[in-house]
């Protein structure tokens, strides 16, 4: 048995375990139960609940005693007797069964609509009659005063086939191309069908008229869905004689009122898949969806969700136990599962032990669904190093990280960490040793962590020591941090050491500080006032003494500049930080280039040596021979490094090298002139020298005193 808690509601799932082959011997079941603990603790509520391959839907007898349930494979329909907790009889068919009903109070009146168009007709004994529909058939209701059963498929048609008679009856012509799912109400014998097209057609089978149409693809879509095809009507269910829940192909249901076009209420799985069932507890007012995914139940008045069952397996059809908190689900897995909900109702009188069973397991609580499982973040993940199992079936996904097996998990830590078990013992030992010296006699010291925020702690609480009368009279005595165990960790575990030289820690100094500061004054305020009222109740605030306005001001504008200036430190050992760095890299570069000198002149020493030795030289088509040092010395400027090249052009005055105060280098070159140039510019220079020597000076005319300047004030002349 498994208990999980979604909402704080409790659901126990009766067939969680192992289930035994049956071909094993009963001696190998004993044994089998014997040694596996999670054999002892399945609970197997009805003997072979299971089918060969899948389940395609379940129901329960009107009479309470009969489970029955088709599945396949080979197909076939299996009865249990809940009174005898087994199985009654199984039956085999020829085809795979799409829909089944039970028209007696138990199983002796059974009618299987099969996947090939076949209706098969069992009794009691077993088969009995097999008639075949013109289309295939997706479902099919039974009306009771008429004795007719009305199927729906891939057709327009509405096929009725009166039981009392023997015969097929004129059809019902409806303006769908398909119909999926049909119903009749229990109380005026309505019947409705949906249609592959979104909409609910209503027919009265007195009169085989149409009364109504009900367009519900348009209601199901909500602003800004998209729509990529019409949302058709998969399920069909009425409650009462007003209401009525339709199921959507994109996940939606509603609830209608008969007498109104628009849905009460729309609830969304939110998983996009069409929705497989709908069941009413009216009991406590509840509705109970389930597509392939999830099973939801919600309240029908205001759509808050109740509870939630998310089996491991795709649901096909959900049945529930009538009048009390046990469903069954048919799965695409052999096992159909048994929910037992005590909040929706009492466990069946087959099976009342369930209650006392559910009642002590509260009493003492066991182990619920997370609890042999780890949450792990892909942080952990990566530490671990099981990035790898990420997508695979060790790894359920769930919020942002993963479950995974808590026994996978231990092995992997112990083999990530070997000594994690010898810090834990040395911790833990530490620990007592600590809780044992408690008992003597203790002197006040200072933690081993965070020691400064210790003192200051005790420090205020040597200021508060000051208002603690005033707070006894009003009732009200706060605790301190340093003797609540709430904050004993942050003065014993290493961890929680605060680092005054980070960057967050310095910015936000200046506003705590600043906050402690006021909350001093708001202390000594207090004490003050309680002074003042034992000594006189009316006395006056001393004169020159500033308001507290101004005084908050002030503060304000002292802490904002103190976050300033400590921004301003900041960006500064950044950028010194940042020059070190460069420096840094400067240095190795110089070394770099030292190296790669030596290097140089070590291969130019070894290729003068060889050059020492006699050689001789091609030439080539088109080029003068002029000598033979001017080719040495050409061949040897082209193997020598570009560094040897610039001093040799140096020391020959053609080129100047500098440095620069960023490091770079500057090269300058100074270029042979032809004799022609040389001529011309010392023709210039020789006409500029001739042209010096002409000309006249005009100074005289740029000075204030001109001709007719005889001691007057400048723009006088004589009239």
């Amino acid at each position: 048995m498994q208990l999980s808690s979604v909402n704080d509601v409790k659901i126990y799932n009766l067939s969680h375990g192992k289930s035994l082959p049956e071909w094993l011997s009963d001696r190998k079941k004993r044994q089998l139960q014997k040694k596996d603990v999670d054999i002892q603790r399945r609970i197997e509520l009805i003997q072979d609940f299971e089918m060969p391959t899948v389940c395609t839907s379940i129901k329960v007898s009107r009479d309470g005693q009969f489970i029955l349930a088709a599945g396949t494979y080979k197909p076939r329909i299996r009865c249990y007797d809940t009174y005898q907790l087994s199985l009654k009889f199984e039956r085999c068919l020829d085809s795979d069964v799409v829909a089944f009903d039970i028209l007696s109070d138990d199983y002796s009146k059974l009618v299987f609509l099969h996947s090939d168009r076949y209706v098969e007709f069992h009794s009691q004994h077993g088969h009995y009659y097999k008639t075949r529909i013109p289309k295939f058939g997706r479902d099919f209701s039974y009306h009771y005063p008429s004795c007719d059963l009305y199927f729906v498929g891939m057709s327009s048609e509405v096929y009725r086939l009166n039981l009392e008679q023997g015969r097929f009856l004129n059809s019902l012509q409806t303006d769908a191309v398909e119909n999926n799912v049909c119903d009749i109400n229990p109380v005026h014998h309505l019947f409705a069908t949906g249609t592959s097209e979104g909409r609910v057609e209503c027919w009265d089978p007195r009169v085989r008229n149409r009364v109504g149409t009900l367009d519900c693809a348009l209601s199901s879509l909500s602003e800004g869905t998209e729509v990529q095809a019409l949302p058709s009507i998969c399920a069909l269910k009425f409650n009462g004689s007003l209401n009525m829940a339709v199921g959507t192909s994109t996940g939606q249901v509603m609830l209608y009122d008969l007498r109104s076009s628009q849905p009460l209420l729309v609830k969304d799985h939110f998983y996009n898949l069409p929705i497989k069932s709908l069941n009413f507890l009216n009991q406590l007012d509840l509705v109970v969806s389930a597509d392939s995914k999830i099973i939801k139940i919600w309240n029908k008045d205001t759509g808050k969700l109740f509870s939630s069952i998310q089996p491991q397996t795709n649901i096909n059809d959900v049945c529930i136990y009538p009048n009390s908190g046990m469903l069954f689900t048919a799965n695409e897995d052999p096992k159909m599962n048994t929910f037992y909900i005590p909040a929706l109702g009492p466990a069946p009188r087959w099976c009342s032990f369930l209650d006392n069973l559910t009642e002590e397991l509260e009493e003492s609580p066991e182990s619920t669904v997370y609890d042999d499982y780890k949450f792990v973040t892909r942080k952990d993940l990566e530490n671990l190093g099981l990035s790898h199992l990420v997508g695979s079936n060790l790894l359920r996904a769930y919020m942002h990280g993963f479950f995974m097996d808590i026994r996978l998990y231990h092995k992997v830590k112990s083999m990530a960490n070997p000594f994690a078990y010898e810090e834990y013992r040395k911790d833990k030992i530490r620990q007592k040793i600590e809780e044992s010296r408690t008992h003597r006699v203790q002197v006040k010291t200072l933690p081993k962590v965070n020691k400064e925020l210790a003192l200051k702690l005790m420090e205020e609480g040597d200021d508060e020591a000051t208002a603690e009368t005033s707070r006894k009279k009003k009732g009200k005595v706060l605790p301190s941090i340093l003797g609540d165990d709430r904050f004993k960790v942050m003065f014993e575990n290493p961890d929680y050491q605060v680092d005054e030289q980070s960057e967050e820690f310095r910015l936000l100094n200046p506003i705590v500080s600043k906050v402690e500061q006021k909350r001093k004054k708001k202390l000594r305020l207090l004490a003050q006032q309680a002074a003042a009222q034992q000594a006189a109740e009316d006395e006056e605030e001393p004169e020159g003494r500033a308001s507290s306005e101004e005084e908050s001001s002030d503060d304000d504008k002292s802490w904002v500049e103190e976050l300033r200036e400590q921004r301003r430190l900041l960006r500064q050992e950044d950028r010194d930080r940042r020059r070190q760095e460069r420096k840094e890299a400067d240095r190795n570069t110089d070394l770099l280039e030292r190296e790669e000198n030596k290097e140089a002149r070590t291969s130019n020493m070894a290729e003068d040596q060889k050059s020492s030795q006699p050689q001789f030289y091609e030439l080539k088509a088109g080029e003068e021979f002029r000598s033979f040092n001017d080719m040495a010395r050409k061949q040897k400027l082209q193997k020598a490094s570009l560094e040897d090249r610039l001093k040799l052009e140096e020391h020959s005055g053609s080129s100047n090298m500098a440095d620069t105060a960023v490091g770079s280098k500057q090269l300058t070159f100074t270029l042979k002139k032809s004799e022609q140039q040389r001529k011309q510019q010392q023709l210039e220079r020789e006409h500029h020298e001739e042209r010096k020597k002409l000309r006249r000076s005009a100074g005289h005319l740029s000075s204030g005193r001109g001709r007719g300047w005889r001691g007057r004030g400048r723009g006088r002349g004589r009239y």
